[in-house]
């Protein structure tokens, strides 16, 4: 047991609560990707439709990423920490009752809010929890719960939609998330600290329209309107950043970005890996589905490779970054991704499960040495007053990776399938999609490496 201002606490144990907050997200998001055949054909949604199930959580992830950042450092940590599990639980029992697919797509936005909250503070709690000597394994333990969550995800997902129907898949969430609700009591009053700041209106309302106007442009890029979007999107980039270089407290830390040069390159890093990575799985599982006939469970236990890789991978690249410079270690990781994607984008109806099986284990390996390094090097790249707002970057980077991912999905499918339902007719086209898709993903990656190499010259 540790002791702070007075008050007995297990840091392990809250670790434990942490990360079974950080579980939450990506268990669910991966589950519910292998239960997206049969919503589509519940609510008779098209692909288009079906991609917006996981968008909608990420846009509302993105949107509010910043803000709760921002006020676990103004209100405290711990405060909007727990606001956001009982937000997210809300979301998923409502989920539960969903009757259309408009208030699904509603429910998961709901649950990005609660993300958000969690997903913002939890490695800054991490962070002033564990010294630097012990950070950067601390947060590859974290991290591997979300290599844990990948892993089970789709394995559980494919089971319980197939046996139980895709809506047992948040009981299941619900019920992951009691302990962390009735333990608000086991955090130590430290790290709900606070630095009573003013609140960034403008900036919060500047950045909702911007990402609002960024997404919707992305998925309809190929219109007027879509154009009309991104150009709207631009001119709100600049307005935002105006605003941001004048507030005094700023939701956006511009002035870490433009100072700290390991700050700013690392989460630009962030950005390009989970914007060629995030999608990976939600294109496979319906790759194997589709194209090559599997049952929800079967194409979940597949898709299980990669995540398993990662979990062992996550902590032993975490133990390395309290020893080696932290962007060599993440470029090796980007470079293998890279190869890897490359080698999806060449997917066809007769590719060798044993050789997709290869590529999602390398995969998994690549992206483990990756998250841990980059995580820590943004973390210890700061002082402990910005530990919320660096928190909330990192958080921000991945789900604006996540957004971006989803978007070019959005958009491939949009301008090769249309709006037509998913059937054996147009399966030459939607394998067309995933492969270009994945040959994008491959050339951001080979970017990401020269930019991981760039920040330790």
């Amino acid at each position: 047991m540790e002791q702070g201002d007075g008050q007995s606490y297990s840091r392990r144990f809250i670790l434990v609560l942490i990360t079974i907050a950080t579980f939450l997200n990506p268990f669910t998001g991966t589950a519910i990707n292998l239960a997206l055949p049969v919503i589509g054909t519940e609510f008779s949604a098209d692909a288009t439709t079906l991609a917006w199930v996981s968008s909608a959580y990420l846009l509302a992830s993105v949107i509010f990423l910043l803000p709760a950042g921002k006020l676990g450092d103004s209100r405290g940590k711990v405060t909007v920490f727990m606001a956001g599990i009982v937000v997210y639980t809300a979301g998923a029992i409502l989920t539960i009752f969903t009757p259309t697919i408009g208030t699904l797509l509603a429910f998961r936005f709901l649950q990005g809010i609660g993300g958000a909250m969690l997903y913002a503070n939890s490695v800054a709690l991490i962070t002033h929890l564990y010294p630097a000597g012990e950070r950067g394994y601390a947060i590859g333990l974290n991290i591997t719960a979300v290599y844990a969550a990948l892993s089970l995800g789709p394995f559980l997902g494919g089971i319980l939609t197939q046996f139980f129907g895709w809506r047992s898949i948040f009981v299941v969430t619900a019920l992951i998330a009691a302990p962390v609700l009735f333990s608000a009591d086991k955090f130590p009053a430290f790290l709900n600290d606070r630095h009573r700041e003013d609140f960034d209106i403008p900036g919060l309302v500047l950045s909702s329209a911007l990402i609002l106007c960024l997404f919707l442009g992305l998925a309809k890029a190929t219109t007027p309107t879509g154009l009309a979007l991104l150009a709207a999107a631009l001119l709100l980039g600049v307005a935002f950043y105006r605003v941001e270089r004048r507030h005094p407290s700023p939701l956006l830390p511009v002035s870490l970005l433009a100072s700290n040069r390991v700050f700013a390159s690392s989460n630009l890093a962030a950005l390009i890996n989970y914007s060629a990575t995030y999608a990976v799985g939600f294109l496979l599982s319906l790759y194997l589905q589709y194209i090559r006939g599997y049952e929800p469970a079967a194409a979940g236990t597949l898709l299980l490779v990669q995540p398993v890789i990662q979990i062992f991978v996550a902590p032993v690249a975490g133990r390395l970054a309290d020893r080696i410079r932290p962007g060599l270690i993440a470029a090796g990781g980007l470079a293998l991704s890279a190869a890897c994607l490359f080698g999806l984008a060449a997917l066809s109806e007769t590719t060798p499960v044993a050789a997709i099986i290869v590529i999602l284990a390398v995969l998994g390996v690549g992206v483990g040495l990756f998250s841990s390094p980059n995580t820590t090097a943004v973390m210890g790249s700061v002082g402990k007053r910005y530990y919320g707002s660096a928190s909330a970057m990192v958080a921000m980077m991945r789900s604006l990776g996540m957004m971006m991912s989803m978007g070019l999905v959005l958009v491939v499918f949009a301008v090769i399938m249309g709006s037509t339902v998913v059937t054996p007719a147009i399966f030459p086209e939607f394998l067309a999609s995933v492969n270009l898709i994945f040959l994008v993903f491959a050339v951001l990656s080979v970017f990401g490496i020269f930019l991981s190499l760039k920040k330790n010259d």
